[in-house]
């Protein structure tokens, strides 16, 4: 099962993928936010897509507090169809990693069984 991970800059995709894929799960970060394909999240073919989602003020602790807000928007506009496609959305600013791994795996156990059926 390919997952792909989208969001704004500094959301998680590339920490995430890598726990996921110590789980031995194909994850992808995919970096659509610095794309004006509004699809480019579908290329990778995933089979779950999942949307982390972090507020500016998230974003700005961990990019620096001078990460401007248009680009933040920007990037969430970009990001638009890949939300509203998403499978799960997620906000990493009110989760760890852990747990938001731990939210990941189950929505694709969950799905890889309701596939078996």
């Amino acid at each position: 099962m390919r997952i792909v991970l989208v969001g704004p800059c500094g959301s998680g995709k590339t920490t995430i993928a890598e726990r996921l894929r110590e789980h031995g799960v194909d994850a992808v970060a995919v970096g659509q936010e610095h794309s004006i394909i509004r699809d480019l999240w579908r290329r990778p073919e995933p089979d779950l897509v999942v949307f982390l989602d972090a507020s500016l003020s998230v974003i700005r602790e961990r990019r620096g507090d001078d990460w401007p807000e248009w680009l933040y928007c920007v990037e969430l506009e970009r990001l638009a169809d890949a939300r509203a496609n998403a499978d799960l959305v997620i906000d990493t600013g009110r989760h760890t990693v852990e747990a938001v791994v731990q939210r990941v795996l189950a929505l694709a156990r969950d799905r890889a069984r309701n596939e078996q059926r």
